[in-house]
């Protein structure tokens, strides 16, 4: 959306009210104030003896002064050197200038970001209820501090030991039998299930008695299930290669050796 024409300017007096309004709203660097001066005259005379008044007086600072206030602020409210730099060059400070700048204030102020990220993970999560890994890293991330940062404050934090990964929260939460019962419907074997309940973080403690007492109901048949899955081939078993690649096939599937040479024993008989 366009945004509209303001009332143009007819004298330099109302550029000067222009920068010394804005001024008064929050700091600006000279970039920011030109531009919105453009905004309310083509006369570049006139910006450039306000510019200029302005500095002198002290009103606007240049760049480097600029960041320093600016990394003053952020450190004093827990910011990380990493959206410091982010947020200085959208404003259109030198990567130079915001690297002096932040050299300075973190020598003046004896800045140490491994505490500075402890002190803000402390400040923001007395405990890590309700939230997961990914979202913590990703709010320390953005709030400007690096990975190794955010390592140092969690190995700190008292709860640190509780904090969990989204795919760990998930896990708490499924049922054992339930899971099983669906990666075996997949015509998955033994081995492939049980690492796959592993990779996603699934507590398998009780992994071989709830197996036991499903293949009791006959809710799983490892057999039936890998005879059904070579019946999906067309190997010929009659082939040394071919019947080397079956057994590979269902060995990857994730079926033991006993079934895998009955299901092919079978196979050999039919036909």
């Amino acid at each position: 959306m366009q945004r509209p024409q303001l009332r143009q300017a007819k004298t330099i007096d109302n550029v000067f009210n222009s920068a010394y309004w804005h001024l008064s709203q929050q700091d600006f660097t000279i970039g920011e104030i030109r531009t919105k001066l453009e905004r309310k005259t083509e006369n570049q005379q006139w910006i450039d003896t306000v510019l200029a008044k302005l500095i002198d007086s002290g009103y606007l600072k240049n760049d480097f002064d600029f960041a320093v206030r600016y990394c003053e602020l952020a450190f004093s409210n827990e910011v990380g050197t990493g959206a410091i730099r982010r947020k200085l060059q959208l404003r259109g400070v030198s990567a130079t200038e915001v690297d002096a700048a932040l050299e300075q204030v973190m020598h003046e102020q004896k800045i140490d970001t491994f505490k500075l990220a402890t002190s803000r993970l402390l400040g923001r999560f007395e405990n890590f209820y309700g939230t997961s890994r990914e979202k913590v890293y990703a709010q320390m991330t953005a709030k400007g501090f690096s990975r190794s940062e955010i390592d140092h404050a969690l190995s700190l934090h008292p709860q640190g030991e509780t904090l969990r990964s989204k795919l760990a929260i998930k896990a708490e939460k499924v049922d054992l039998t339930t899971e099983i019962i669906k990666l075996f419907n997949k015509g998955k074997g033994k081995t492939l299930i049980l690492q796959e309940l592993k990779q996603r973080l699934i507590d398998v403690s009780d992994f071989e008695e709830t197996l036991y007492q499903l293949t009791l109901t006959d809710d799983v048949d490892f057999y039936q299930s890998c005879r059904n899955e070579l019946a999906k081939k067309r190997y010929n078993l009659s082939d040394y290669k071919e019947k080397s690649k079956a057994y590979a096939f269902l060995s990857r599937k994730g079926f033991a050796s006993d079934e895998i040479k009955e299901a092919m024993s079978l196979d050999n008989d039919a036909s």
